[in-house]
């Protein structure tokens, strides 16, 4: 928790070092995502053997807002924080938590793009259950517009899990 608050005031004190100068420093994020699961019935009954299933089924949607500095479009720290609706487990999640980016140039207007975030995760109606929240991000952006698959854990046990997590695809709009 300890290195969390320290990562808050030195985000804040690069912010505010960042402001003072007259360029524009500053992005804002946009995601909305699907979360997919494996599907337990896939090749489970002989029955339906010939019928076609899918490996993996949908299993929640989300949505997050972050706010933060950049550097040339490449190097990217932000706060950020939204909702994570798990189907399956009956879990609404909100997650705050740092966002560190880089996205390299590899054309001239495609980046590719590597997020990381850390930070705490709470379960809506569920108490006081609460966890910490890792995620990665690999995605490719062309005219501020990242689609992306992400790999997400809250952090916490819920039901007969050690973790509750998830695997997303989805789309983000950057704004510089």
């Amino acid at each position: 928790m300890k290195y969390f608050l320290l990562a808050i005031i030195t985000y804040f004190c690069v912010t505010s070092t960042l402001f003072a100068q007259e360029k524009d420093f500053t992005y804002v994020q946009f995601d909305v995502t699907a979360s997919f699961t494996g599907n337990q019935d896939y090749d489970d009954d002989p029955r339906f053997q010939n019928q076609e299933r899918y490996w993996f089924v949908p299993d929640g949607l989300g949505s997050k807002l972050g706010y933060g500095v950049h550097y040339n479009q490449w190097i990217m720290l932000g706060i950020h924080s939204g909702l994570d609706w798990k189907w399956n487990e009956k879990l609404v999640n909100v997650p705050v938590y740092l966002n560190f980016g880089l996205s390299p140039k590899i054309v001239e207007n495609t980046r590719l793009t590597l997020q990381l975030g850390y930070g705490k995760s709470f379960a809506l109606g569920r108490g006081n259950l609460s966890g910490t929240y890792k995620k990665a991000r690999l995605g490719v952006t062309g005219d501020d517009r990242t689609v992306f698959i992400e790999i997400a854990d809250f952090g916490y046990p819920l039901y007969d899990y050690n973790s509750v997590g998830g695997i997303s695809i989805g789309i983000s709009l950057i704004t510089f």
